[in-house]
């Protein structure tokens, strides 16, 4: 049987990630060290409101934050609708319409395993040469990306990008605390042995992929999250757009239209 989870173990967990002494936290939430010291032995029960402030002060993810409430004997303080969902529809409209506004150039939402939510139609020189199963949903972007049969082969700076990725996924890994995340680390990290740190003195680590026609296709990319999420799946949706980092990608997309 599995051990319940306590909410002065889910506060332990995330003062550690977050690198916070009781004092700090107690400090931030204006509580004394007493009180949270209390709540986190289990000799005190937090209120409802307690559990929220101090979720945010530690900067706990939505989901994870409505697990603490469960643990502290509270119903859960955040929805969780799927993507496709009516409650979402405005959401999942301006996402489409943000993808599809980027046209001609690459776009994709993923939620918080990297699992690919959404595209527009200017992703096939993005996945060109990929095997077809690393293509079929559920699509993992970062495995399609790292994968020896995915887009790793076609990578002409796959040294750097792979360590740029898998430094990535471990910050975010260690940040919410979700194993599925580690587990992906640890899986991505097998395909790329020779994954290094990229020099800095640039302006930005280009993704360099070699075309279908021959020459590179170079990209930078920027990522967007909802500004006020209220909900699970709003909260863990990124869209990650990319733009041609020089006039020869930028002409070869335009072309490809």
């Amino acid at each position: 049987m599995a051990t319940q989870v306590s909410i002065g173990d889910h506060l332990r967990d995330w003062r550690r990630r977050r690198r916070m002494s009781q004092l700090d936290l107690a400090l931030d939430a204006e509580i004394s060290t007493r009180h949270l010291s209390f709540v986190e032995t289990g000799r005190a029960r937090p209120s409802r409101e307690m559990v929220l402030t101090l979720a945010g002060r530690l900067d706990v993810p939505l989901r994870e934050q409505n697990a603490m409430l469960l643990a502290a004997g509270y119903a859960p303080a955040f929805s969780a609708h799927g993507f496709a969902s009516d409650a979402l529809a405005g959401a999942r409209q301006a996402v489409e319409h943000i993808l599809k506004a980027h046209e001609p150039f690459p776009a994709i939402a993923v939620d918080r395993h990297w699992t690919l939510v959404a595209a527009n139609g200017a992703i096939g020189p993005l996945v060109a040469g990929a095997a077809p199963y690393l293509l079929e949903p559920p699509v993992n972007v970062l495995r399609l990306a790292m994968h020896p049969e995915g887009l790793a082969p076609r990578i002409v700076n796959r040294a750097a990008w792979s360590g740029h990725l898998l430094t990535r996924l471990q910050r975010d890994a260690f940040a919410t605390g979700d194993p599925v995340l580690a587990e992906l680390w640890r899986e991505l990290a097998d395909y790329a042995p020779d994954a290094e740190g990229h020099d800095m003195a640039g302006i930005f680590l280009p993704l360099m992929l070699r075309g279908e026609n021959g020459g590179t296709l170079s990209f930078i990319s920027t990522i967007t999250n909802f500004g006020t999420p209220a909900d699970v799946t709003l909260a863990e949706l990124s869209l990650e757009t990319f733009f041609p980092a020089d006039a020869e990608t930028r002409t070869a997309l335009v072309g490809h239209r």
